[in-house]
């Protein structure tokens, strides 16, 4: 475990004020995704996640009402589409998968992770759906018993405590687990299972308004790893994203401060983050679940340059927005959960 610093800067050294004119503008995709097969119906579409091949992954958490079953089965817990929104392939049998599955994740070798907010085990698959590894075991947490609602430990290297977001190390393959809805760290495995290392804890009030690195409010929902080999963590109630290195040094706050005046924000502005498709990735986004907004940051600097969304069910608008995703060509994907249970696309213009 790596020294956590309680610098609290956000960008370092100054530039000129980007030009909120330049940020990209979107526009609703409103013809994707294709149908599903006749009689599927999804539930909460909890992940959208597009890897290196520009195949969109959805995972579903298949809890669909009592009056759905009637008449329709629910959908495979993944369902992966092409760019055009064409069903290419899905799988999982929910008996196996662990519980209240929330995220996934690609590796360099096209297996598959998946992450599951209601459990404390991870498991990685071929892309095809075969069971290939397993961190821990169906319904043991790393509490002080192994039960679900007994004290967190934050420490375990054999299980974790409802994990939410993964990130896959395109270098070496190793898996990061924003360990984050029991537990309040990130915890790093390599390809095979081994634990390598984990930082992060629960943050004091104080601790969140000053915002100490390392140091979370409550869940850590997301994590990302950019070009420059950087670690991005959505500190959820905190209403910031936390840079890191790998080793879990940190290197600065992205403030995303549209909630509450004071912290934890119940609800919480930095949900997921993702990054534009250019080398440089000078777009930063942000799904902000609270307003129930995409955010455009300027990467660099971390100020806000546009957002758009509302909450509402019309195209376009978010009823909890919860994962952000970016395709090669731009193009942004969200997905969403609770009573939204849809993925929209919107179109780089």
């Amino acid at each position: 475990m790596t020294p956590i610093s309680a610098t609290s800067a956000t960008a370092t050294a100054a530039r000129p004020a980007p030009s909120k004119s330049a940020a990209p503008r979107f526009e609703i995709d409103p013809t994707w995704p294709k149908p599903l097969p006749e009689g599927w119906i999804g539930g909460q579409l909890a992940c959208v996640y597009i890897d290196h091949n520009d195949r969109v992954l959805v995972v579903n958490r298949g809890d669909i009402t009592e009056e759905e079953k009637e008449t329709c089965v629910r959908a495979p817990a993944v369902m992966i589409f092409d760019l055009e929104g064409n069903l290419t392939g899905s799988w999982g049998d929910w008996d196996v998968l662990p519980s209240t599955v929330h995220s996934c994740a690609v590796d360099k070798d096209n297996n598959v992770w998946i992450s599951a907010n209601g459990d404390g085990m991870v498991q990685k698959y071929s892309f095809d759906g075969k069971l290939i590894l397993q961190i821990g075991k169906k319904g043991v947490f790393d509490t002080v018993d192994g039960a679900k609602k007994s004290k967190c430990l934050n420490a375990a290297r054999d299980c974790l405590n409802k994990p939410a977001g993964i990130a896959c190390d395109p270098e070496n393959g190793d898996v990061y687990f924003a360990d984050g809805y029991g537990n309040r760290r990130i915890v790093v495995f390599d390809k095979h299972g081994k634990f390598l290392r984990q930082w992060g804890r629960q943050a004091l009030p104080e601790e969140m308004e000053a915002g100490v690195g390392g140091a979370f409010a409550e869940v850590v929902h997301s994590v990302a790893i950019s070009n420059a080999g950087l670690v991005y963590v959505g500190d959820r109630q905190g209403d910031r994203v936390q840079v890191f290195d790998k080793l879990g040094n940190f290197k600065r706050n992205i403030w995303i401060r549209t909630g509450t005046p004071t912290l934890p924000d119940k609800r919480g502005t930095a949900w997921w983050t993702a990054f534009s498709p250019d080398p440089e990735q000078k777009f930063l986004y942000v799904m902000n679940g609270r307003n129930e907004q995409v955010h455009v940051l300027d990467h660099a600097s971390g100020t806000i340059l546009s957002s758009f969304g509302r909450p509402g069910h019309q195209l376009g608008n978010f009823i909890h927005g919860h994962s952000i995703a970016v395709d090669s060509k731009g193009n942004l994907y969200v997905a969403e959960t609770n009573w939204g249970r849809r993925v929209n696309k919107f179109r780089l213009v």
